[in-house]
């Protein structure tokens, strides 16, 4: 019976998962709804708490500075920014730079004198001195000159003190022993702890180990006082570098066999272990390795094992019933939620069909109201209940009677007053969540919490706001659901309707969901070209009909024939009023979006993608067709210009007549599509020519475009190699070409555009590729870099245009980066790219193999990784440069080059790459506004990313293409593209020729 309980808890998550939010809420408000009695006693409990918390809050200097400066200001941004950066730069220079750029633009002076705090008034004098003595270059008063040389030291000593005392206040101890002796204070009388080791999830399995050893550690020292009643929180992420989906069959075993041996150990000791929450797509792993471990034999009997349920997660309440039918008693600590801003954009990102958690706080109130009734009923489940809110623990209160069976439990330094009575005096039991650990790693913590707390909708933010009574911070969250019918957020669109009512945006699929997966794997798995690339002893498990496309063959008669055809044709497809050209394409992206699989499956076995690219490769596609159908119905109608009476001006946008159409083998659907939709829109007839690599994908593009409406003479592949590319643009019946690839073929191009006087000039829009870097200094966060660093480089085989090659370091950072770069190389998996494990397949053909492995025999490389011995397998490798100058050339794969600079050289370093003569994509990795300014005023370059990767731009977000060396313009994706494709043409109109000026004459008196 147990075992059917779980299985159909288990079964209910998945249909939740993506369900909307009325149909969830739903069930949650009944559970979650209090009688009137209830509520009365409850909002009287609630009002005594509010009332202990107000108390403690004008108390604490912190409360108080939070208080001051919060995060809906300026000021209070800016002190987020420092304290999250400060204390891990290692040098003076960009400390004061840091320091300058967050002091120097807010206006401190207006907090001056503002709070009830001496120490709160104090700081804000400081940092009003503060802002004078690292103020911008421009304050060049006498205190300044005076003083400028010693106070900056002196600024930046007094913000390092200030960061560790934030760090006091919201990290139990640097140590566990510092931090158990912490615990025996005074103001910790009655309450116990369970303590977390500080960190972000583990970037290389040397992190990995560290965490795990710090958690034997914390175990150890913990259990030499099991009497005192603390336990220890273990975060899975921390554990395993690669805790994802994909990597299933490698992480949850390591995982599961790391929990029970800590889980031994706690049980060993008499003390109590709790699973902290992850992000939703991890909950499937997560449960998996929970439950495995809850069933241990050697762990029957031991009451200590615990989970963290998210109550923001739609999911909640089956995961909880879950627990509760494992057969054993398991502690279960409700929160809030920690990762909600981050689950939002991702969903939006990924294109999914709805979010997997609620995106109204009170909604994620009623959730964790419902789920907590259901907690407090369950016979195997041991409550715990995390929360800062009067009235969500007095509402507990009054569900749990007299019962003292569960806890509460809180943050430490947050939610000081709220339960000291309830524990000294009615024999509540209350833990505090502690974070254990260095500055260092407080960091990522420390902002976390701050943001938690200074968000608008938070207990905490709306107690400190005096604007509101205590009737609208006890409000009942049940009722303001109610009243809105469960309806989501309406400034969170779903993420179809991300970009307004013009233009649906592409669906991805959810390859965090195990059962999505497999389906995706299952459709895209074949042999044909695969073998190719992969070697001959791979074996398939699986075919595919879309794998035995014949390959398409040119028109009978060759180029000359598909000219002539297209020729023809346009006339008739110029005429074709732009609103039907636009409708062709949006009936083509759904045909893209329900051919998908086919599509997939295609870019996987005949362009060697990964599963991600090549659903990326297939959304993209789609996000141009209804793009560029959207620009053209708003942009390419006629315009009424202004001019006399008696004239009508008219600006007209036509066709220009054939466009050649080039594209490349590394994205063979999206910029083949992109490129000839355009053209198409535009009013114009095109032959496409793809890449002799990947000729199937085209056609079946192709194809689906003459479904779409498209007339089959307006669009005529001629798949061929460069001879036939190059005929094709010499032909003068050819008005434009568009092309993506390489720069000298786009040079090549170019001359033969101009090489026959007779010809008229046409336009060629190109995009080719870059010496692409990405320049990080002293504040920014290593393993944030690291990530996007990895994702840039080496995703899709290094074989991006926008791909990072040349990676320059400050000076003092990059001895411990490339470290950590190193041991996240080692996580990378290089294999079948129809493996979902995958991270890194076969680059495209021997040639382009036999260049790259010709190159890495001869370079500098500090890192490279083993290949497969079958296939055309360029192994992921970091090469040492001495300068900047050093790289002269692109390299299309997955080589990496690395170099320093020092600090303050800042602008010097972006001369040196805008040297380089390319211009296509560059990052920043800063936490310094004004580098982040300065590089977007400096940089020679189409797109610039800052702290993020630099892949993946998004059509009509991040329209892409370069300057100088890397392209043409104008940016594909933009909303100036389509106007490249047209003629202008004005129409001015004599109205009086007839015989005078009617509408002039037949004006009545205005009003008079």
């Amino acid at each position: 019976m147990t075992f059917d309980v779980a299985s159909t808890a288990r079964k209910s998550m998945g249909a939740l998962h993506r369900a909307s939010e009325p149909d969830v809420l739903k069930p949650l408000l009944d559970r979650a709804a209090l009688t009137p009695e209830s509520r009365e006693r409850v909002m009287g409990h609630a009002l005594g708490l509010l009332a202990d918390l107000r108390a403690a809050q004008g108390k604490g200097w912190v409360n108080q500075f939070l208080q001051e400066y919060r995060l809906n200001s300026s000021e209070g941004v800016a002190l987020l920014s420092l304290a999250e950066a400060f204390l891990r730069v290692p040098d003076p220079e960009t400390a004061d730079l840091l320091i300058a750029d967050k002091l120097g633009d807010a206006d401190w002076r207006a907090h001056t004198g503002k709070s009830n705090s001496t120490l709160v008034n104090s700081a804000t004098w400081g940092l009003v001195v503060g802002r004078a003595l690292v103020g911008d270059g421009q304050t060049q008063s006498s205190l300044r000159r005076l003083i400028s040389r010693a106070g900056e030291p002196f600024v930046r000593q007094a913000v390092g003190a200030a960061m560790r005392m934030m760090g006091e206040i919201f990290v139990m101890g640097r140590t566990i022993d510092e931090a158990m002796k912490r615990m025996r204070k005074p103001e910790n009388k009655g309450f116990t702890a369970s303590f977390d080791m500080l960190g972000e999830a583990a970037r290389t399995h040397d992190d990995a180990q560290r965490y795990f050893r710090a958690y034997t550690d914390a175990v150890d020292a913990v259990g030499r006082d099991p009497a005192a009643g603390h336990s220890i929180s273990v975060k899975l992420s921390a554990l395993h570098p690669r805790y994802e989906v994909s990597r299933w069959d490698e992480c949850v075993p390591a995982l599961t066999e790391m929990l029970e041996a800590l889980a031994v150990q706690a049980a060993s000791k008499g003390i109590a272990l709790t699973v902290d929450a992850e992000e939703s797509e991890r909950l499937e792993m997560s449960l998996d390795i929970i439950g495995t471990v809850a069933a241990l034999p050697s762990l029957k009997g031991w009451d200590g094992f615990g989970m963290a349920v998210q109550a923001y997660g739609k999911r909640a309440r089956p995961v909880v019933a879950w627990a509760g039918a494992l057969d054993r008693i398991m502690n279960v600590r409700l929160v809030k939620g920690a990762y909600w801003d981050s689950e939002i954009k991702r969903t939006q990102v990924e294109g999914l069909a709805e979010y997997p958690l609620f995106t109204r706080k009170a909604a994620t109130d009623v959730s964790y109201l419902a789920v907590a009734r259901d907690m407090l009923d369950a016979p195997n489940i041991r409550p715990a209940f995390a929360s800062h809110n009067a009235l969500t623990v007095a509402t507990i209160m009054e569900w749990a009677g007299n019962s003292r069976d569960f806890e509460f439990q809180r943050l430490h330094g947050m939610g000081d007053g709220l339960y000291e009575r309830l524990v000294r005096e009615n024999g509540y039991h209350c833990r505090v969540y502690a974070p254990v650990g260095g500055h260092r790693d407080l960091l990522a913590y420390l902002v976390r919490r701050l943001l938690e707390n200074g968000a608008n909708s938070s207990f905490v933010h709306q107690l400190a706001d005096e604007r509101l009574t205590e009737a609208e911070i006890l409000a009942d969250p049940v009722a303001k659901i109610a009243a809105v019918g469960g309806a989501r957020h309406p400034s969170i669109p779903l993420p179809v309707d991300l970009f307004g009512a013009g233009r649906r945006n592409s669906a991805g699929l959810d390859l965090a969901d195990r059962v999505v997966l497999r389906e995706t794997v299952a459709a895209v798995e074949s042999p044909s070209r695969l073998r190719e690339g992969l070697g001959e002893g791979r074996a398939s498990s699986a075919t595919s009909t879309v794998a035995h496309l014949p390959p398409p063959t040119p028109p009978a008669r060759g180029r000359g024939d598909a000219v002539a055809r297209a020729h023809a044709a346009f006339p008739a497809w110029s005429a074709t009023p732009v609103t039907q050209r636009a409708a062709c394409l949006d009936r083509l992206a759904d045909l893209l979006e329900q051919h998908r699989d086919d599509l997939m499956a295609i870019c996987v076995q005949e362009a060697f993608k990964t599963i991600p690219d090549a659903l990326g490769e297939v959304r993209e596609a789609v996000d141009f067709c209804r793009y560029y159908a959207q620009q053209a119905r708003d942009g390419l109608q006629p315009v009424e210009l202004p001019g006399p009476t008696g004239e009508r001006n008219v600006l007209r946008f036509d066709g220009r007549g054939v466009w050649a159409t080039i594209a490349p083998w590394n994205f063979p659907l999206a910029i083949f599509l992109g490129q000839t939709v355009a053209a198409l829109v535009a009013g114009n007839s095109v032959v496409a020519k793809p890449a002799p690599q990947t000729p199937r994908i085209a056609a079946r593009a192709v194809e689906l475009a003459h479904e779409a409406g498209v007339p089959k003479d307006a669009l005529i592949l001629l798949p061929g190699g460069p001879e036939v590319g190059a005929a094709l643009t010499a032909d003068p019946r050819v008005m434009g070409v568009a092309f993506t690839g390489s720069t000298a073929t786009a040079r090549k191009i170019a001359r033969s555009l101009l090489e026959d006087d007779t010809r008229p000039i046409v336009p060629l829009i190109a995009e080719t590729g870059g010496i692409n870097a990405m320049i990080v200094d002293s504040t920014a966060l290593p393993e944030q870099v690291v990530a996007d660093v990895v994702t840039s480089a080496f995703r899709s085989a290094g074989q991006r245009c926008s791909a990072l090659r040349l990676l320059l370091l400050q000076e003092e950072i990059a001895g411990t980066t490339i470290e950590m770069l190193k041991g996240a190389m080692e996580t990378l998996r290089l294999g079948d790219p129809a493996d979902p494990a995958t991270d890194v397949g076969p680059v495209i053909d021997q040639a382009a193999y036999d260049k790259l492995m010709a190159y890495r025999a001869r370079a500098g490389v500090v890192k490279t990784l083993d290949a497969p011995a079958d296939g055309l397998f360029v192994p992921p490798t970091l090469v040492q440069l001495d300068r900047i100058e050093d790289l002269t050339q692109e390299w299309f794969g997955p080589i990496l080059h690395v170099a320093t600079w020092p600090a303050g050289k800042l602008a010097e370093t972006i001369a040196a790459v805008n040297a380089k003569g390319y211009g296509l994509t560059m990052g920043l990795h800063s936490r310094i506004a004004r580098a982040a300014d300065e590089t977007e005023a400096l940089a020679q370059v189409g797109n610039l990313y800052v702290n993020r990767s630099m892949i993946g731009a998004v059509v009509g977000s991040q329209p892409f293409g370069g300057e100088g060396l890397s392209g043409t313009g104008p940016k594909a994706g933009g909303p100036h593209y389509l106007h490249r494709f047209v003629v202008e043409r004005a129409v001015s109109v004599d109205t009086t020729s007839a015989g005078g000026n009617a509408t002039l004459l037949s004006l009545d008196e205005g009003g008079i």
